[in-house]
Formats: C-alpha cells, sequence, structure tokens
C-alpha cells in the first residue's frame, strides 16, 4: 500500500524565485509522494523569468506556478499542510499564520539569487545555484523514510535539512 501523498509548503517573502523554485522541483522529483505549493508573505507580480528559465533548463514543468500569499493557504479550506519550509531569512523571521494541523515547520534559508546584479550570464548562475542548493535540498527530504519515521524525530531531520551547503546566516527558531 503507497503511503500517503504529503503536502508541503514553501515560504519566500515575494512568492517569486526561491519558493517557485522550490515547489516545482519537489513537485517534479517527488513522484507523487509529495504535493508541493508554494506562497510569499506579501506575494509578488509573478514568478521572476530566470526562474522559470532556469527550471525549463532543468526539465522541470512550470505550467501554473504563480506569485501568492500565504493567506491562501491559512484560509478554511485550504489544503491541509504536513511541513512548513521558509527559504528566505525575511519569511522566516516574520509571525507566520497559524497553519491548520499543526504541521512541521523548517527554514532552509538561502540567497536571494533576484538580488545579484551583473551581467545575464552572472545572475542567471545565481539562479542555477540557488536551484542546485534546494534541489540538494529536496534530494535529502525525498531520501527520508517519511513513513517510519515518528512526528518528532521527522521534524528534526527536516530542520536539520536547512544547515545542508548554501545556508543563508540567519538561522530562526520557529515554531
Amino acid at each position: 500500500m503507497p503511503d500517503r501523498v504529503h503536502n508541503v509548503l514553501f515560504l519566500c517573502t515575494h512568492n517569486s524565485a526561491r519558493s517557485i523554485m522550490a515547489e516545482a522541483l519537489l513537485n517534479h522529483l517527488g513522484e507523487g509522494r509529495f504535493r508541493a505549493f508554494s506562497a510569499g508573505s506579501e506575494g509578488g507580480p509573478g514568478p521572476k523569468p530566470m526562474a522559470i528559465k532556469v527550471l525549463e533548463a532543468e526539465g522541470i514543468p512550470t505550467t501554473g506556478l504563480s506569485s501568492k500569499t500565504w493567506d491562501v493557504f491559512a484560509a478554511p479550506g485550504a489544503p491541509v499542510m504536513d511541513m512548513v519550509v521558509t527559504v528566505c531569512d525575511q519569511a522566516a523571521g516574520e509571525a507566520c499564520p497559524l497553519w491548520p494541523g499543526r504541521p512541521i515547520t523548517a527554514h532552509w534559508g538561502i540567497e536571494d539569487p533576484s538580488h545579484v546584479e551583473g551581467s545575464e550570464i552572472e545572475r542567471e548562475r545565481a539562479f542555477v545555484t540557488a536551484l542546485r542548493y534546494l534541489r540538494n535540498r529536496i534530494n535529502v527530504l525525498l531520501s527520508l523514510p517519511v513513513a517510519s519515521l515518528d512526528e518528532m524525530a521527522l521534524a528534526q531531520r527536516i530542520r536539520q535539512i536547512g544547515a545542508l551547503e548554501g545556508t543563508t546566516g540567519r538561522r530562526p527558531e520557529m515554531a
């Protein structure tokens, strides 16, 4: 009998780069074991074109990706999340809504590639680097024996993923 599908929400401030890439990656690599979503504390004008370009260059589907605020997932009738992961320090430091179902929370801080200035190649390299760090974290998540770990052990392992290579300096405590 297959394990149930686990819902994961990736959060960032504007939901335009890192959280969008994490959503697309997990949905692509998760093979139906996970269902990923993304949102931002403020939302944004839409996914960064460079994020879409880098995802598509890796063969990762981008159809349906959009920027939205996290209020969408705190509203009645929203999918219940099993895990909520912040991927930027700013969102991790903000007061998050109370998520239905008391999901596991973790911080996987990644530098914001959209803040990199320079040539097109330098900016693209920043997005490729962020995608690589996210892929590494997601691959570790996918390797966890989620069905056989108790909730406390699973929470600890998911939080430890945030300390992998490429982490930002800020390590906020999450409830």
